[in-house]
């Protein structure tokens, strides 16, 4: 019993001093804060406090940025009848195109003139009224309308485009009243940072802003919808980007624009690319001088030195590039840069990421001596390239087209699966499976099932010599005919191909 009183005691004693205690603690709070009076002015002070730190970080970033995003709106000329061709109404974007191209016949029509409309987004980079967006988002335009935050609308003009990158600078007239996007340093960008969307969602919801983080950096090798441009390296993010959003910035938190807006993943969720504003201010500066973008031309086949191929190669590890292929006389094999060469060094700077390496060598300027570190047959040399001026896409891809494909012709083996089953029984030569509408070999009457025998009497024994008799024809005399022996049913005859034609 005695003890049950004790603990009673004990207890009340307890409390008592957690009162007293707690009683001190609200006496010294009071008396800092000058009495009853200061005691309301503290609360409401730290009320404030709170509910300022409950604001979203966002609020000034839309605040500042929204008036400096822009919707671009762009009219097409198309014909009629190409419209089917343009676009796929039945396919998976549907929708999209009827709701965004509502003028369409859906591929039907007499094949006259219509107008197209689309729209996409962009961002106001100086007072001059340049604006930087997507250069698929004004490609081919007979019309461009850009309408401001604040709803004024100006007719738009192109300074310059760059399909290799999709960025294009176009301009409205100037005015001291027009608000300006600063430009951040996407080099400095990492993983985890905020990442803030701003466009024309849907071609409809003009200035939708969308809140996610960089989820990834340095993305390459992407399959966009619509043709995916030659250089990349964009920066992945959560923030919803949707069809519109198209060459609207992507800022970080303080407000800064990091990167241009410019694919989607529609199959998946959460997974958006922007292109790095780094390299989207270095292409603007060009179009804004220039109108067009040079860049510099090595002139090889660039590709990455995987743990199998250095093995095979020989190789103790697989860093640099490993040259596939160098375009007879262009700057590579001037300087005496050969296939199979490992390149580890360009102009000073390591190089072991193919997508790097081709931006480091366009982004050097034609006419500049450069210093080449590589390593051959395992020994390293240095030699001296003189970079030319890269040639336009389309001229790229003929180029770099191997004479063999330059003449028009695709062969295999006679003991391929094409010549077993057209039941050709030659034991060496190399069967024509396909001629090019048009090309030079086509010209010639070469036809599917042809067996070539010999090239410039040199005789053909399988795939392999054909490359090479074909090879050394072209760089002994590049436009003269190269004669080939070919066997057609149990028939033979010399057939003259020109090149050049």
């Amino acid at each position: 019993m005695q003890s049950k009183e004790s603990f009673r005691a004990a207890k009340t004693l307890i409390i008592a001093g957690s009162l007293l205690a707690l009683g001190i603690v609200v006496g010294f709070v009071l008396a800092g804060s000058g009495g009853s009076g200061g005691s309301a002015a503290a609360i409401a002070k730290e009320s404030g406090h709170a509910v300022q730190a409950l604001e979203s970080p966002f609020t000034p970033v839309a605040a500042e940025a929204l008036p400096a995003v822009v919707t671009i709106e762009v009219k097409r000329t198309a014909k009629a009848g190409d419209m089917g061709q343009q676009f796929n109404f039945e396919g998976p974007y549907g929708d999209f195109f009827k709701r965004f191209f509502p003028q369409s016949p859906h591929g039907q029509g007499d094949g006259g003139d219509i107008k197209i409309p689309s729209s996409g987004s962009g961002f106001i980079i100086d007072k001059e009224g340049r604006i930087l967006t997507n250069n698929h988002v004004v490609r081919d335009a007979s019309d461009i309308t850009v309408t401001l935050s604040d709803h004024r609308k100006f007719k738009a003009k192109v300074v310059g485009t760059d399909p290799s990158t999709d960025v294009a600078v176009i301009q409205i007239p100037a005015s001291r009243d027009l608000p300006v996007l600063p430009l951040g340093d996407s080099d400095e960008v990492r993983i985890g940072d905020w990442a803030i969307a701003i466009g024309n969602a849907l071609g409809e919801l003009d200035g939708t802003l969308t809140v996610g983080v960089v989820s990834a950096k340095g993305r390459t090798d992407l399959s966009i919808v619509g043709g995916a441009p030659a250089y990349q390296n964009f920066i992945q993010t959560d923030a919803s980007i949707n069809f519109g959003n198209s060459g609207g910035p992507l800022l970080n938190i303080r407000g800064q624009a990091i990167g241009i807006n410019t694919a989607i993943n529609p199959s998946g969720q959460g997974i958006g690319f922007a292109i790095p504003i780094n390299l989207a201010r270095h292409i603007a500066d060009q179009l804004i001088a220039n109108g067009k973008v040079v860049r510099g031309f090595l002139g090889i086949v660039p590709q990455e030195l995987t743990p199998d191929l250095a093995e095979g190669l020989g190789l103790k590890d697989t860093k640099g590039i490993l040259v596939g292929n160098v375009s007879s006389g262009e700057p590579a094999d001037a300087a005496g840069i050969r296939t199979k060469d490992i390149i580890t060094e360009f102009d000073g700077k390591p190089v072991d990421d193919v997508q790097k390496f081709r931006l480091l060598v366009a982004d050097t300027p034609a006419k500049k001596k450069v210093p080449v570190r590589l390593l051959r047959d395992g020994q390293p040399e240095t030699v001296y390239v003189t970079l030319s001026e890269r040639p336009d896409e389309q001229a790229l891809a003929q180029q770099q087209r191997s004479p063999a494909e330059r003449l028009g012709l695709t062969v295999e083996p006679v003991t391929g699966d094409f010549a077993q089953q057209n039941d050709i029984r030659d034991k060496s030569g190399v069967v024509v499976t396909d001629v090019t509408e048009g090309s030079p070999a086509d010209d010639a009457g070469l036809q599917r099932g042809d067996v070539i025998k010999e090239v410039n009497n040199t005789q053909v024994k399988d795939v392999s010599d054909y490359n090479a008799a074909i090879d050394r024809a072209k760089s002994k005399s590049p436009s003269k005919p190269i004669v080939l022996l070919v066997k057609r049913g149990t028939l033979t005859q010399f057939v003259a191909i020109d090149p050049e034609g």
